[in-house]
């Protein structure tokens, strides 16, 4: 059985759909499968995902019927083989030493979560190109790291780490050093951590549902401040082309079944630390989009 699996949601990305699946290839660790996920697409996503595993049985393809980003992980979920697994979106890519880095960590602290971040230059420097309708760049040069030479921070807590704040509380506290948003890439997972912790069927912001139940879980954590993810902000992608009607919607509904979810299964310390570092967080922004709504009606 492999290291690693990846677990890769595709729909309608034929643009930029290679330049994932290559990333694994390029990768400095090969014991890895990938589970991706056709979720009904109309263009050519899934002659490239058939083509690729034609070439490669490391790439395993499901296709289904479309059914959303959630369906389509939970789909992938009872079909993993890796002792980890990491997960992408099908329009983003890996710096080639994701998988080396990642599982050395896990493995030396047995952890059952290892965080890194995304890098932020080459998403910034992507929406400036954007905005101005320059052509994005050819080639993207990735630094080298040598094992020996990245610090980490170990976390029997979890929750002393995490946070959804940019300035306040602990990011502020400890610097870089923080488990940073709930976005579903940026973390190795053991897999037993996360196989039967289910996406809801939630069109957007899926994920902080996800990203709370998977924290009560987890037991030991590695935190590296490394960018081992390049994120491509797709202007087409489903939160950014959602109406705020139903970005409100959707965080009303997140918030309610994170906070029940909380209610139960959390220690009390738990939820205050929940409830602080991340629900306080969407709160805020759910009142500005309800405010940015009321004022756009009486307009």
């Amino acid at each position: 059985m492999p290291a690693i699996s990846v677990i890769i949601p595709v729909f309608n990305v034929e643009a930029f759909l290679p330049r994932c699946l290559d990333s694994l290839l390029a990768q400095s660790f090969p014991d890895w499968e990938a589970v991706c996920v056709d979720d009904g697409s109309t263009d050519g996503s899934g002659a490239i995902l058939d083509d690729y595993a034609a070439r490669d049985p490391r790439f395993r393809v499901i296709h289904k019927a479309n059914g959303g980003v959630s369906a389509a992980r939970n789909t992938a979920l009872p079909l993993l083989g890796g002792e980890y697994t990491l997960l992408m979106d099908s329009d983003d890519f890996l710096h080639p030493q994701l998988m080396e880095i990642c599982l050395h960590f896990a493995e030396r602290d047995g952890s059952d979560l290892v965080a890194f971040t995304y890098n932020r230059t080459y998403r910034n420097t992507l929406l400036r190109l954007h905005a101005l309708h320059l052509p994005e760049p050819d080639l993207i040069s990735f630094k080298h790291y040598r094992l020996a030479d990245i610090d980490s921070r170990e976390a029997d807590d979890i929750f002393d780490w995490v946070s959804e704040y940019s300035i306040k509380g602990m990011l502020r506290q400890k610097g870089r050093w923080t488990v940073k948003h709930c976005q579903v890439w940026r973390c190795l997972y053991r897999t037993e951590t996360i196989r039967d912790v289910l996406f809801p069927p939630i069109d957007i912001y899926e994920d902080v549902i996800w990203w709370g139940e998977v924290l009560l879980r987890v037991k030991t954590a590695t935190i590296l401040n490394l960018p081992l993810y390049y994120y491509y902000p797709t202007p087409g992608s489903l939160i950014l082309a959602s109406g705020q009607k139903k970005r409100v919607d959707s965080l009303r509904e997140v918030i309610r079944l994170s906070e029940e979810h909380y209610k139960v299964h959390a220690t009390p310390r738990q939820q205050m630390m929940w409830e602080r570092e991340f629900l306080s967080h969407f709160r805020q922004k759910m009142l500005k989009k309800e405010r940015r709504l009321a004022r756009k009606k009486k307009a």
